[in-house]
């Protein structure tokens, strides 16, 4: 793992939440087609920024990026959305990125 590692999975996770929000907002608050259009874009940003994961497989990176995922989504809840996370929702996020470093970091046989 690189220092790269943690701001690319941290940019992946912005714009994943931030494009899958355009959708809903689209599809679910009634907001105009620009906010689908505003999500596709950050989806791809998402793709390019998760390419940038130092791994040797894809599937480990991604399943990785899935404890930062929820996290940030966590923070997109109380920053965007105004509703804060309560005990169990900062449990679950610590326990989830205990899993995603022992499945980057954890030491591999040859």
């Amino acid at each position: 793992m690189t220092a790269a590692t943690l701001p690319a999975y941290l940019a992946a996770a912005i714009c994943e939440i931030a494009g899958c929000f355009g959708f809903w907002a689209w599809l679910r608050l009634g907001k105009p087609i620009h906010w689908a259009l505003g999500g596709t874009a950050l989806l791809v940003l998402f793709a390019l920024f998760l390419t940038r994961i130092e791994s040797e497989t894809a599937g480990r990176a991604f399943a990785a990026y899935g404890g930062v995922y929820i996290c940030a989504s966590l923070g997109w809840m109380w920053t965007v959305e105004g509703a804060r996370p309560d005990r169990w929702d900062m449990l679950g996020a610590l326990l989830c990125i205990a899993g995603a470093a022992v499945i980057l970091l954890g030491p591999r046989s040859a």
